[in-house]
C-alpha cells in the first residue's frame, strides 16, 4: 500500500498530467506549429510559476525518453539515405552552415549570457523542438533556458517565415502522404522496433553517455528505419502523448523563476536568434555567390 508521502507526489503528478494534456490539447487541436508540445509546456510552466505542486517522476522521464528517441529516429528513411549520397556539395554546405550557427550561438549564449556550455549548446541546438528539449532533459541541462530560447527560434520559424513566404506567392502545394503499413499487419516490426530501441537505450545509459535513453532509442530507431527493416512507427496516440509528458517535464522546470529571470532569458532567446540568423544569411550568400 503506498505511503502517505507517496500518495502526495501521486496527486501531483496527476495535477501535473491534466495541466499538460489541457495545454497541449488546447494548442494540437487550434494546428499551432509543436502545439502539443508547446500547449503542453506553457500551462503547465504557467501552473509552476503560479506555485501549483508541480511534480514529474523520474521513472515516467526515462520511459518518456526512450519513447520519444524511438519516434524521432523514425524520421530516417532509405530514401533520405540515398538522397543524401546524391547531394554531397549541398549537403555539406548545409552541414557546415549548422555547425557555424550552433557554434556562434552556443558562444553567444556562454560568453555574453554566462550559460553552462551544455545548456548553451542545446539552446543553439538546430532541429525539432522535441528533439533538442528531450536531449537537454535527459542530459540535465537548464531546461527553462533551453526551453525559452528553442521556443522563440520554432515560433519564429514556424510561423513568422511561413506567413512571409505565403505573402510573397511562394507557397507550394503540400507533399503526397506516404502510406504506411497498418499496425495490425506490422505489429512484429514494431515489437522488433520497440524491444531493440529500449535495449540500445539501456546499454547507452549504463555507458553513461549524455543523453544515453533517447540517443541510444534513436540511433537504433534510425538505424532500422534506415535500413528499410521496419516502416512502422509508434501509433500517433503514443507519440502525441509523449509530447506531452515531455511538455510537463520541461515546465515544471519553471518552479521558482521570478520576473526578472524571464526577461533575462527572452533577451537571450531573440539574441540567440539574431546570432543564428545573421550565420545563416552569410552563408547562404556565399554559397549563391559560389554556384552564380
Amino acid at each position: 500500500m503506498p505511503r502517505p508521502s507517496q500518495l502526495i507526489l501521486l496527486r501531483r503528478f496527476a495535477e501535473t498530467l491534466l495541466y499538460a494534456a489541457a495545454g497541449g490539447a488546447a494548442f494540437g487541436l487550434a494546428g499551432l506549429p509543436a502545439g502539443w508540445l508547446s500547449g503542453a509546456i506553457l500551462l503547465t510552466a504557467g501552473a509552476a510559476l503560479a506555485g501549483r505542486p508541480i511534480h514529474v517522476p523520474n521513472l515516467f522521464s526515462r520511459i518518456l525518453f526512450v519513447v520519444l528517441g524511438i519516434s524521432l529516429g523514425a524520421a530516417v528513411t532509405p530514401d533520405t539515405v540515398l538522397r543524401i549520397a546524391t547531394w554531397p556539395v549541398s549537403m555539406f554546405a548545409l552541414a557546415l552552415a549548422m555547425s557555424c550557427s550552433t557554434l556562434a550561438i552556443a558562444l553567444y549564449l556562454q560568453r555574453v549570457h554566462g550559460w553552462d556550455i551544455m545548456s548553451a549548446l542545446f539552446a543553439a541546438a538546430p532541429g525539432a523542438l522535441s528533439q533538442a528539449l528531450a536531449l537537454a532533459a535527459d542530459a540535465n541541462a537548464d531546461l527553462r533556458s533551453v526551453a525559452i530560447v528553442q521556443t522563440v527560434r520554432v515560433l519564429v520559424l514556424a510561423v513568422g517565415l511561413p506567413l512571409i513566404i505565403a505573402a510573397c506567392g511562394m507557397a507550394g502545394a503540400p507533399p503526397e502522404p506516404v502510406p504506411l503499413p497498418s499496425l495490425r499487419e506490422s505489429a512484429g516490426e514494431l515489437a522488433v522496433l520497440t524491444l531493440l530501441s529500449t535495449l540500445a537505450a539501456l546499454i547507452a545509459y549504463r555507458l553513461r553517455m549524455p543523453g544515453g535513453l533517447i540517443v541510444g532509442s534513436m540511433v537504433m530507431s534510425g538505424l532500422l528505419h534506415g535500413a528499410g527493416y521496419v516502416q512502422i512507427n509508434l501509433p500517433s496516440g503514443i507519440v502525441t502523448a509523449s509530447f506531452v509528458g515531455l511538455g510537463a517535464l520541461i515546465g515544471s522546470r519553471f518552479a521558482g523563476t521570478d520576473l526578472a529571470r524571464m526577461r533575462a532569458l527572452a533577451g537571450a532567446a531573440f539574441g540567440a536568434l539574431a546570432v543564428g540568423t545573421t550565420v545563416a544569411a552569410l552563408f547562404a550568400f556565399a554559397v549563391a555567390w559560389l554556384l552564380s
